[in-house]
């Protein structure tokens, strides 16, 4: 092994989404040593394979190290067949991608879900730094969530730890059953209702104007009556969401990513709401927005080798 660079060991997170393979290399405080990012090769998977496998190469090149790598995706590996599903570069499902990367690589490499790679960073080192018991959310084009505890993440048999967004939205109101039809096959989806398609839908049945998230937000603090209509009614659905987690693992820390994540007013009134829904006579959970932005998923990725294993 070539020397390393640093005073502890260093780690690589790789991100493989959609559009872009990004990479990141951390020494063992957090501090970034390098990041870079290049095209995902479309719709080939060796391409795809080769492409991690490079930057991985050029980056311990670079820094003078062979370090842990941890891969970041949109899908999960089965754990029954140990294949790669539901992953939005559609190349990869059905693969073997952890196998053929260890091949490729010559090492053990680990590989969890974007959701949980957001978590995880924020555990860390981010804005749940510290805390027990995290529960780190993305809420945008869909949901999904992780939920970590002292710094390692939460894994069962089923790998749908955190899959928040595929329940029922709690306490449902007459107006609101049976909800809109989700892709998983149910009605009423969390997913159904907090997604940002679900805000802008929302908006559009009371305006009768198309808007993006952003600019119903905008259009809220402006005093639009529509969009204030909307994210009052949002927040009360995320606070009912959220208070069910709560119940559940009782966290100290939610993180709030994603593009709806930078709405202000989901952290001042969220959990002004969910007091209402949460069985306890005090809420001491904090909603609080993520440190490390978009760079949490590929940081969560080195992350999946903890201080103690890399």
């Amino acid at each position: 092994m070539k020397p390393l660079r640093s005073t502890g060991p260093l780690r690589i997170g790789v991100d493989v989404g959609g559009s872009k393979i990004e990479i990141i290399a951390l020494d063992v405080d957090g501090t970034v040593l390098l990041r870079r990012r290049l095209a995902t090769p479309q719709g080939d998977y060796g391409a795809t394979l080769h492409a991690v496998a490079q930057l991985v190469s050029d980056a311990e090149s670079g820094l003078s190290c062979t370090a842990s790598v941890g891969i970041g995706t949109p899908g999960a590996i089965a754990p029954v067949t140990g294949l790669l599903k539901n992953s939005n570069s559609t190349c990869l499902n059905g693969k073997p991608l952890q196998q053929d990367l260890q091949a490729l690589l010559q090492r053990p490499v680990r590989i969890a879900n974007d959701a949980d790679c957001f978590a995880l960073s924020e555990a860390v080192d981010g804005a749940g730094a510290g805390a027990a018991i995290l529960f780190g959310v993305i809420v945008g084009t869909g949901t999904g969530a992780g939920i970590v505890c002292h710094e390692r993440l939460l894994a069962g048999p089923n790998a749908i730890s955190g899959e928040w967004g595929h329940n029922p939205l709690p306490w449902p109101r007459d107006s609101e059953r049976p909800g809109s039809a989700c892709y998983c096959g149910n009605h009423g989806c969390i997913e159904t209702w907090l997604s940002g398609p679900a805000l802008e839908r929302e908006y559009l049945a009371i305006s009768g104007n198309a808007a993006s998230a952003g600019d119903i937000a905008a259009r809220d603090v402006a005093g639009e009556a529509a969009a204030q209509q909307v994210l009052d009614a949002y927040i009360d659905r995320m606070a009912r969401a959220l208070a069910g987690v709560i119940n559940i693992i009782d966290p100290q820390v939610i993180v709030l990513g994603g593009g709806l994540g930078n709405i202000e007013r989901l952290y001042r009134d969220v959990p002004a709401a969910w007091t209402r829904y949460v069985f306890s006579d005090q809420v001491n959970t904090r909603l609080v927005p993520p440190v490390h932005g978009d760079a949490s998923g590929v940081r969560g990725a080195a992350w999946l080798w903890p201080r103690t294993s890399a």
